[in-house]
């Protein structure tokens, strides 16, 4: 047997991820101050979320609602009493000195994220997810005479859901498929933007490596300052290949807190890692435990929206799809809703996933705005893919009228008449334009007669060119070759038919 040459067949990486979710309520967790991002700095504060003495905080009900509609599409179940807590700690955009989470009693436990990956489906356990505050936000200001660091407390007191999975992943790009997955999800339930550049989704990640066949787990880093889906990959897959190799030599691996630096592909160390007890969790006096009513969440389950697996695999039955372009089209109900109005217009699913998955996609990548900002309407695109299966017009001219409908929109029947584009459909006028071209091409005309076959290709482009496309391909080749063979027998019919 040949013996392993790469440190990934030797060692193995044990994943898991706490994700901190944005919820997109109008208010923050405990007050009534604006959650929107993007205000002046310390200008959505108070007294509750700046921590004054004697406020008191006040929970809000839509971001439990929240919270229920995440546990519900997931699987997860409801505690039906869970507990605010104090989490202690100093940092400076902490106004409090410590942070409303829950420990022992979180609103959720248990539930999976169901995902695709690497050709397989997968499932990843959750621990739980829980609700609580986020904090603030330090800042380095560029101008200025001397180095400062400032601090922005409006994201102070934002709601946050952290979901905490179990460490069943075991490579960086499973963690990576993972993340989009869960983001496609919260996206889809309307509780989250999931803009990662604003800090709406969050992602540490915890990862620790063992050999393969070991059961007990190695000290773990949980690495920060992760804020893209490639930055959570690249991070992992830098500590995967740190944490193997320090095995390999012989060194001691320690648990501590690494933050990621993108510049230099890779984690430094910012602290030994805290153990719960360090955060002197106590139950938090000014809270009463949040009781929820199991008609409550009933309810939330009957107004949940069709969710990204399922819509994945009724795209791929319904329109008879590669389970491939399914995903794709899913990506965001946005996408899925276009894609479903073209095919129900076009009467062909798959050729308006064609039209979509290619022109549409590549409209979108390019659109700041993305999908709201293009100018092709789904219905107009379907009426246009219609026309090409009816005959009505050839591909060649679909690409013209698709262009056309990109620049300005408008509808595709329209476009046709006005731009001149309607098929020749008079077979003189056909014969006309075929004998023009024969006689601008003699010697093609010859090689055809003399048994050449790319000759007849050849004379069909011209005359598709010379008709701007709007003679329909098997009648030119119909017509050439008619007018060859009336010019000089039958010598090329054979080779030119294959």
């Amino acid at each position: 047997m040949t013996p392993p040459t790469r440190l990934s067949d030797v060692y193995e990486a044990v994943i898991g991820l706490e994700i901190h979710v944005q919820l997109l309520t109008r208010t923050k967790i405990f007050c009534a101050c604006s959650a929107a991002y993007g205000a002046p700095a310390n200008t959505h504060v108070c007294p509750v979320c700046l921590g004054h003495p004697g406020v008191l905080p006040v929970l809000n009900r839509e971001a439990v609602a929240m919270a229920l509609r995440f546990g519900v599409a997931v699987g997860a179940e409801p505690a039906a009493r869970s507990v605010f807590a104090r989490k202690n700690y100093f940092y400076p955009d902490l106004p409090k000195g410590y942070q409303i989470s829950q420990y022992e009693r979180p609103v959720l436990t248990g539930g999976a994220i169901k995902f695709f990956h690497d050709g397989a489906d997968r499932a990843v356990r959750l621990t739980r997810a829980h609700l609580e505050e986020d904090a603030g936000k330090s800042f380095h200001p560029e101008s200025g005479r001397e180095p400062a660091t400032l601090v922005d407390l409006n994201r102070a007191g934002v709601p946050l859901l952290e979901v905490v999975t179990e460490p069943d992943l075991r490579s960086p790009s499973e963690a990576h498929a993972l993340l989009e997955r869960l983001r496609q999800v919260v996206v889809y339930l309307g509780i989250c933007d999931g803009n990662m550049e604003e800090g709406s989704l969050r992602c540490d990640a915890n990862i620790s490596v063992r050999r393969r066949g070991q059961e007990a787990l190695n000290p773990k880093t949980e690495v920060k300052n992760l804020n893209s889906f490639r930055n959570v990959e690249r991070a992992l897959a830098w500590e995967e290949k740190r944490q193997a190799r320090a095995l390999e030599d012989g060194e001691p691996l320690v648990q501590a807190t690494r933050l990621w630096d993108p510049g230099e592909g890779r984690t430094r160390v910012m602290r030994t890692k805290e153990e719960a007890h360090d955060y002197r969790y106590f139950p938090d006096p000014d809270l009463l435990p949040l009781t929820v009513d199991p008609e409550w969440v009933e309810e939330i389950r009957r107004s949940l929206p069709e969710l990204p697996g399922d819509k994945e695999r009724r795209l791929a039955r319904d329109y008879g799809l590669p389970a491939e372009d399914a995903v794709v089209l899913a990506a965001s109900w946005e996408m899925a809703d276009y894609f479903e109005t073209v095919a129900r217009e076009a009467g062909d699913g798959k050729a308006a996933a064609n039209w979509v998955l290619t022109e549409i996609m590549r409209l979108v990548k390019d659109c700041p705005e993305g999908l709201a900002g293009i100018k092709v309407e789904p219905a107009m695109l379907g009426k246009m893919v219609r026309m090409i299966a009816a005959g009505a017009i050839s591909g060649k001219i679909g690409k013209a009228v698709f262009a056309e409908m990109e620049a300005s929109g408008g509808d595709p029947e329209a476009i046709v008449e006005a731009k001149g584009l309607v098929p020749i459909t008079d077979a003189g006028a056909l014969r006309r334009v075929v004998d023009e071209v024969l006689a601008a091409h003699p010697g093609p005309a010859a090689d055809y007669l003399a048994g050449r076959r790319a000759a007849l290709q050849f004379l069909m482009g011209q005359v598709m060119r010379a008709t701007g496309g709007r003679a329909d391909p098997v009648e030119a080749r119909n017509a050439v070759r008619a007018a060859l063979e009336a010019r000089g027998g039958h010598a090329g019919e054979g080779d030119a038919s294959r």
